[in-house]
């Protein structure tokens, strides 16, 4: 057992809503039933019933205000923190309802990590950066914060290029070298799952495909769920995909499928391009 998963099972037995860590007999990690969303009078999401499975890629789509990054958002209850916001139906985590008022957010943030659409580096050094997640569970060896670093980063496949660079600031790195930091440093916490808000937008076409083959390689142990804009992105690197229109989830299917031959004449015209 890492030192980081130990950390976290001590203190699941310290709060009433910690997460239970043993692993359950389904794929599945997210199940949303009947779900609404409201920003005050705004019904930005519409009854979304979604599944989202273990060692799976689902990119979300749709044209902006859509709905995707309030879906995203959802599911580590940082929509919360946005004034006014109304949530009602289920959103279950691991089989329980994480909209429940008794629920610990804190808690769900350790086994859900989130990478932005721009990189947000902290203004540390790399090293710090990774850190930062394993001290704020207790973690003080340096022996042990060092085995972490060096692991987040060739996880990230970063390790080979910033090793004789630890003690920089995180602002020397390039765009797509702070991002796939920011995935390390999301990895240093063991999570269960990552979501990510469209992570190579910002980033050129070298940096893109380098994150794109590190989410084909962190899908063999993490669920991830991407917001894109880019239907050939989605269509790369996804297992399954969620059409949203107007806050509705219009049509999800495995990519292949809604991408070749969708149900729905919406998905068909948006992923054709004809609109969005």
């Amino acid at each position: 057992m890492s030192v980081v998963t130990d950390v976290k099972m001590k203190q699941a037995h310290q709060q009433r809503n910690l997460l239970e860590l043993a692993p359950k007999p389904s794929k599945t990690i997210y199940q949303t039933e009947a779900f609404h969303l409201w920003y005050q009078q705004v019904h930005a999401l519409k009854n979304i019933n979604l599944s989202i499975y273990d060692k799976e890629v689902l990119a979300i789509i749709g044209p902006s205000g859509c709905g995707k990054s309030s879906y995203l958002k959802s599911l580590n209850l940082m929509v919360g923190l946005v004034p006014g916001v109304k949530m009602t139906g289920k959103v279950q985590y691991r089989g329980e309802n994480i909209l429940q008022p008794s629920y610990s957010a804190e808690a769900l943030r350790t086994f859900v990590g989130m990478v932005f659409q721009k990189p947000n580096p902290f203004p540390k050094s790399i090293f710090d950066n990774i850190a930062y997640g394993p001290r704020i569970h207790g973690i003080r060896n340096k022996a042990m914060l060092k085995s972490i670093v060096e692991k987040s980063l060739r996880a990230a496949y970063l390790w080979d290029e910033v090793k004789d660079r630890l003690h920089e600031n995180a602002y020397a790195l390039s765009g797509g070298q702070q991002q796939r930091l920011c995935i390390a440093r999301c990895l240093a916490i063991e999570p269960e799952v990552i979501l990510m808000d469209e992570p190579t937008s910002a980033l050129d076409p070298k940096s893109t495909y380098m994150v794109e083959e590190l989410i084909q390689k962190l899908k063999q142990d993490y669920a991830i769920v991407i917001i894109t804009h880019n239907m050939q992105q989605a269509a790369r690197i996804s297992d399954k995909t969620a059409f949203f229109l107007n806050g509705e989830l219009i049509e999800h299917d495995e990519t292949k499928q809604l991408f070749s031959n969708p149900a729905d004449p919406r998905t068909a015209d948006y992923v054709a391009g004809r609109f969005g």
